[in-house]
């Protein structure tokens, strides 16, 4: 292409993949203007108006308005000062369709009744504040009169949804569950319930002690060492594995207030074999929808925040570490 030659309006329009019309609007509306003209009045373009022609095409493409490419053309702004403030407006539109799909999703998953709709579009745009105070009164009405230490209350009201800023549409589907059941009697209740019945016991106040929690978080973490080591392919009797099998045993005996002796290392393995078997039947219970309500609640909170509901725990190999170290 010639630096100094004429185009006439159907060359641009074959070279920019605009039609004739459209290029005589943006003229019209001084965009583009010609940059010159045959002596019958027909309009000439150079190199530099067809590029500017291609750019107008490109932004038009990315739904940028003719005010904002005249400013850019015109110098009054930047193709970077005019790309950032497109893309926010791309992302919040983004965000707009990613909660209509979760609440159009929702609707078809759960047949929700009309009167439901503008209730889970409402909830799905709730201003991070609104969230915060939704789930506040949510344990301020769960946990009233629950007779625990105030640190172990403040400890179960830290389990709270925290939808990032670019949510996905499953998590918007479980924000819009969850919102929906906090706010149901029902499901305050059923959690109030278990809270008091776990907790409110000579047996659930020790599980509850700070010195017991600590212990119980320290054997936490093992877990955690102990699903590595398992996922690694360390030996059940290996050192490595005794030591971890050790230190678990040591942190369990803590919280119960006695010693870590070979009849407590027994009957830990012998348990964990039994806690494997709950396990799988609470999964088999939460797959058919026959979980209880604070279990609920904290598998809707784990997809929210992209985290998951618990540590996995390698029973059958942590109890074989267990044994093994009893082993003469």
């Amino acid at each position: 292409m010639d630096d100094s030659e004429l185009y006439p309006i159907g060359d641009v329009a074959r070279r920019t993949g605009l039609s004739v019309s459209a290029i005589r609007f943006y003229s019209d509306a001084g965009i583009i203007t010609p940059t010159g003209h045959t002596d019958t009045g027909y309009r000439l373009y150079d190199v530099q108006a067809i590029a500017r022609l291609e750019l107008v095409r490109t932004l038009r493409e990315l739904d940028a308005g003719l005010d904002d490419i005249r400013r850019l053309l015109d110098g009054e702004t930047t193709l970077r000062d005019l790309a950032t403030a497109h893309l926010a407006l791309v992302e919040r539109q983004a965000r707009r369709l990613r909660v209509r799909s979760a609440v159009l999703r929702t609707i078809v998953r759960q047949h929700t009744p009309t009167e439901q709709v503008s209730l889970m579009h409402k909830l799905v745009s709730m201003s991070d504040d609104d969230r915060v105070q939704l789930i506040d009164q949510f344990w301020d009405e769960v946990s009233e009169g629950l007779d625990v230490r105030p640190s172990f209350v403040e400890r179960l009201r830290e389990v709270r949804p925290n939808l990032p800023e670019e949510p996905t549409t499953e998590q918007l589907e479980a924000w819009i569950e969850l919102a929906d059941l906090v706010r149901d009697d029902d499901f305050r209740r059923s959690v109030r319930t278990y809270l008091h019945d776990t907790y409110s016991t000579p047996s659930g106040r020790l599980m509850t002690a700070p010195a017991t929690l600590g212990s119980i978080d320290k054997g936490a973490a093992i877990i955690q060492e102990a699903q590595v080591a398992h996922q690694a392919g360390v030996p059940e009797d290996s050192p490595q594995a005794r030591d971890i099998a050790d230190r678990f045993v040591t942190a369990i005996a803590e919280a119960a207030g006695s010693r870590a002796t070979t009849e407590v290392r027994h009957r830990l393995a012998a348990n964990l074999l039994v806690a494997k078997d709950l396990h799988e039947t609470a999964l088999q219970r939460a797959a058919s929808g026959l979980t209880d309500a604070h279990g609920r609640y904290l598998s809707l909170v784990a997809t929210i925040n992209g985290t998951k509901a618990g540590v996995p725990v390698p029973y059958e190999w942590l109890a074989a570490a267990l044994n093994a170290e009893s082993r003469p």
